[in-house]
């Protein structure tokens, strides 16, 4: 029963050898991220310029960072109990009223995404610290630590909703300095200290399938935009091999991830002594570059889609080799934090996408897109074939062939 837990009432009861699995109301929740991933895309499609670019990179670091944490919390706190399913739906308002405010945050509703932010951080955190029994002192402490994080942050989020123009960029970026850094000095505050490895401890099978899931949703989001957008095309010759390139994109990034990296990160995280750590590199920050690869490319597809023929533009150079390439890098440095080895197709596919960046002016956003297409095809496949008859310990001492 919940209240014989020894980790709290509302915390998860851990089974030996039985991976928690996500629950209805945690994919529910994601939900909300569907409609987040695609505001973000719309807004850097309609707003591609660097100050643009700046700006929607903010937004998707702040996006992804309540994401995550929420990810931590719902990994310790059981979503099967009522309160802690209330939680969650609370935060699903709070993540609409985030969504719709992306395109006009550094506008008129700057307040409204400032507002819903900070009451997603401190809100969860501070129901974290209430569910949290008092005879687990490291777990309080750990959660005081970041509530004291998130609050010195969010006097920067407000103050920057306040403001207008440059002086919101950069409140905001002090912000989100102050919650990306945060782990990285273990929450040190004044009479507490350092966070200790123990305290950050999370059910690793868990973690990794919630991760996994967001994955799943921005490639969901660009398969989705891709179907809408075509479905409103004339159907030329042109249009048809741009939406097949596309989708193809799409599922040799599925393929890259799925086929062996997720699998090997759940397996590696959950025998992991020291799964907090592993938590953080692998799946809090390195996933970041993976999934803006992912966003990057959506609104290639869209660019493509639309305007297939010609000579690509900047928007288009930079989205169609920029988003594989951001993906790959991502991917390489999960992979490697897992295996401990550099994976050699991955290498030789950013080395191409680089190559090919000389080339892309001279080459229509159809025949770019369906070079990039190839480019992550032969990674997918190089590396399900160099790694598909080696055993994983082989793996981590020859690395790939």
């Amino acid at each position: 029963m919940a209240a014989d837990n020894p980790r709290g009432a509302m915390f998860r009861v851990i089974v030996p050898n039985q991976p928690s699995r996500v629950t209805n109301a945690e994919l529910f929740f994601d939900l909300v991220f569907v409609f987040a991933v695609t505001q973000i895309s719309h807004t850097l499609l309609h707003h591609f310029t660097p100050l643009g670019a700046v700006e929607v990179t903010l937004l998707f670091l702040a996006v992804w960072w309540v994401w995550v944490y929420t990810a931590w919390v719902t990994n310790w706190l059981n979503p099967e109990l009522t309160p802690v399913r209330i939680l969650i739906f609370l935060m699903m308002l709070g993540g609409l009223v985030l969504s719709t405010t992306i395109p006009t945050a550094f506008d008129g509703r700057g307040l409204w995404f400032a507002i819903a932010y900070a009451v997603m951080q401190v809100g969860r955190t501070a129901f974290w610290l209430f569910a949290t029994p008092r005879h687990r002192t490291a777990v309080r402490h750990n959660a005081i630590r970041i509530l004291v994080w998130l609050c010195g942050s969010a006097v920067f989020w407000i103050l920057g909703g306040l403001s207008h123009g440059e002086e919101r960029l950069w409140f905001w970026i002090v912000a989100l300095t102050i919650e990306y850094v945060s782990p990285a000095v273990r929450f040190w505050v004044p009479k507490l200290g350092f966070s200790s490895v123990e305290a950050w401890a999370v059910e690793g099978g868990h973690m990794a399938e919630r991760c996994a899931g967001f994955i799943i949703i921005a490639l969901g989001e660009a398969v989705v935009v891709n179907g809408a957008t075509f479905a409103e095309l004339d159907w030329t010759a042109d249009n048809i091999l741009a939406f097949v390139s596309c989708l193809v994109g799409s599922v040799a990034m599925w393929w890259v991830y799925f086929h062996k990296g997720a699998e090997a990160g759940s397996e590696r995280i959950s025998k992991s002594a020291e799964s907090g750590r592993l938590a953080r590199l692998a799946y809090t920050y390195l996933h970041m570059p993976i999934v803006a690869g992912i966003i990057l490319t959506a609104v290639s597809d869209e660019l493509v889609l639309k305007h297939p023929t010609g000579h690509s533009d900047i928007r288009t150079i930079v989205s169609t080799i920029g988003g594989p390439l951001v993906f790959l890098v991502g991917t390489i440095l999960f992979k490697h934090s897992i295996r401990g080895f550099l994976q050699l197709s991955h290498g030789i596919g950013i080395i191409l996408l680089v190559a090919l960046w000389w080339f892309a002016a001279d080459l229509s956003p159809l025949w770019l897109s369906v070079a990039t297409s190839v480019i992550m095809i032969v990674v997918a496949v190089w590396e399900s074939v160099s790694l598909g008859s080696k055993p994983e310990a082989a793996e981590e001492e020859s690395g790939e062939a």
